[in-house]
């Protein structure tokens, strides 16, 4: 999961693209970048690890010259995550120049490696899946302008008509899709992708089952001084709503945008058999509630899993035994009100949040989350002491956090602490670009809930239905079905393997 934005103006972009990245760090705290070009196709590029405010300066906001650009807030799924170079965007210089940012994780990179060294004949030089993608697409662009694959040499030479644009002659939308489709024919996995186009303009696509998302937005020239629109692409609806766009519409599965240095918009369906999967942890945890995604309001739909859920603790808890309902800030808040709501419980907040801590989920290392959570959160104990509190939170992933939340209930004086997920037990590794890659180290893989909660120290443990978490999300929506492979184990790619899955359990690091 990353945050990405990408923006073709009529004046500069770059504070835009910059307060955009502040509304969509929680998706990623690695470290972030920045790319923005000018008319004649120069980049200006600035990246380092860190968040937003920490990474840009007055001086390096400067240098963003350019009215398009695009914009990444990084969380590490491929590669690592204290490694500067494999900030995003990434940079490839030919064909035209290409500047790109991804959210997502690639399922092949393996066999993509091999492809572009051996038969591409290109380099990369670094472990990210986000340069692999952006050479994969550049050598497909290159195919598109010379038909002849990654030997422009052999082209026939026409007379180029500016800076940017290369020895073929002007690239139209009709090549720029060409490409595209050759991508998803290689590429497996999920991508939600924005690149710039040296001297061409702005491309979005997304992958052919729509497992990461990715918005469109507008908006006429807020100067007045023409009457051309701008456009703007996202993670998230809430960047265009902040900056007075008009949101257009989701990128459907296998579609492709190409936005000219005109403003001119070109659209296409570049996938063979689209199927739309959103991922459903989306939902759950990773966007902001303010957020509409797929059609489907996150806060609405947290809102339906907090009914569902206290359905579910009604069975399993005996009648009259919690006093009172508390949330694990901030996710789970949504769905903690409605659980006291349909249980005609009182709703405290019994945690108290430092707010400059980031989210200890997409923090690198157990060994950090461990010790961020009791830097993050803080237990009161007069809301604590002598209850039998019901604390919700919107999943248990590894089991960390909430231990330590528990253990903090109990030392403020809880005479009993049930614990409450409005996710089902996460039991088997994310693969499309979230940080669960190994089962080990899931709490729930080959457990049963009462062998979690004694792993946990809880009294009771109430989880949320497979079927009831997936009635909740498309509660009111026409999407048929939801990517939701770490609760069942059902990878919608179809091309995710044991084997593939052990690879990654053998490389990754937690």
């Amino acid at each position: 999961m990353c945050g990405i934005v990408g923006m073709v103006g009529q004046g500069p972009v770059n504070q835009e693209i910059y307060d955009a990245l502040l509304l969509l760090q929680h998706r990623g705290q690695d470290s972030t970048g920045i790319a923005t070009a000018e008319p004649n196709g120069v980049f200006h590029q600035h990246k380092a690890r860190g968040m937003v405010r920490e990474a840009f300066r007055t001086r390096d906001m400067r240098t963003l010259l350019g009215t398009i650009g695009l914009g990444h807030c990084r969380y590490a799924t491929k590669g690592t995550a204290s490694s500067e170079e494999e900030a995003q965007p990434f940079y490839v210089n030919a064909p035209y120049g290409i500047v790109l940012v991804h959210n997502g994780n690639l399922t092949n990179t393996r066999e993509l490696t091999d492809e572009l060294f051996h038969r591409d004949r290109r380099h990369l030089n670094t472990s990210s899946d986000t340069e692999l993608l952006v050479n994969v697409l550049a050598n497909e662009l290159q195919t598109s302008v010379t038909g002849l694959g990654s030997h422009p040499s052999e082209a026939p030479c026409a007379d180029g008509d500016g800076v940017g644009r290369g020895a073929w002659g002007r690239l139209d939308a009709d090549q720029v899709f060409e490409a595209v489709t050759r991508v998803h024919e290689r590429v497996e996995g999920s991508y939600a992708a924005i690149a710039l186009i040296a001297g061409y303009g702005l491309l979005a696509f997304r992958d052919p089952f729509g497992i990461r998302p990715l918005i469109l937005g507008t908006r006429k020239d807020p100067s007045g001084e023409t009457d051309r629109y701008e456009w703007i692409v996202s993670s998230e609806s809430l960047v265009m709503e902040n900056a007075g766009f008009e949101v257009v519409r989701d990128l459907l599965p296998g579609e492709a945008v190409f936005i000219d240095l005109d403003g001119h918009l070109h659209t296409r369906q570049c996938a063979v058999d689209p199927k739309l999967f959103p991922c459903s942890f989306e939902y759950v945890y990773l966007a902001r509630p303010d957020s509409v995604m797929n059609g489907i309001s996150v806060y609405e739909a947290r809102l339906r899993m907090g009914e569902r859920l206290a359905e579910t603790i009604a069975q399993h808890t005996p009648e009259g035994f919690i006093d009172v309902v508390m949330p694990i800030p901030d996710s789970s808040r949504p769905a903690a009100m409605q659980v006291a709501r349909k249980l005609g419980l009182e709703y405290r907040e019994g945690f108290y949040k430092n707010r400059y801590v980031g989210r200890t989920f997409i923090m690198p290392g157990q060994s950090v989350r461990k010790k961020s959570v009791r830097q993050k959160l803080n237990a009161m104990s007069s809301e604590f002491k002598g209850k039998n509190v019901l604390l919700i939170d919107d999943s248990i992933v590894r089991g960390t956090t909430s231990r330590e939340i528990i253990q903090m209930a109990r030392d403020a004086g809880a005479k009993s602490v049930t614990f409450a997920s409005a996710a089902p037990p996460v039991r088997f590794p994310h693969v499309y670009g979230i940080n669960m890659p190994s089962r080990h180290e899931l709490v729930a893989h080959g457990r049963t809930i009462p062998e979690i909660a004694e792993e946990l120290g809880c009294d009771y443990l109430v989880y949320q239905e497979v079927d009831d978490l997936r009635d909740a999300i498309l509660e009111g929506s026409d999407i048929e079905d939801l990517d939701m492979s770490c609760f069942d184990g059902r990878y919608v790619t179809g091309t995710v393997t044991e084997e593939y899955l052990e690879w990654v359990e053998g490389t990754q690091t937690s």
